[in-house]
């Protein structure tokens, strides 16, 4: 485990300190929550864009090209 001092805003810190005791979390662990979801964001995107550059949109078009040409249901509009 490391340890990392870092300078925030007063006023982040208030909220920081706020939401953590609601949720009965330390500030470390919100922080740490925090940047852990900041991260699997970060690699979400850059697995998407690598996925996304790999696909073939002729095969895409003729997949799209199958959905029927219908009004959704009333429950999806």
């Amino acid at each position: 485990m490391s340890t990392l001092s870092i300078r925030i805003p007063d006023s982040v810190h208030t909220m920081v300190k706020e939401i953590a005791k609601t949720d009965n979390v330390s500030i470390n662990q919100f922080i740490s929550s925090a940047i852990g979801e900041k991260i699997a964001a970060l690699e979400t995107e850059e697995y998407l864009e690598k996925r996304g550059k790999l696909a073939d949109r002729n095969a895409v078009e003729k997949i799209l090209a199958k959905v029927p040409d219908v009004e959704p249901d009333e429950c999806d509009k």
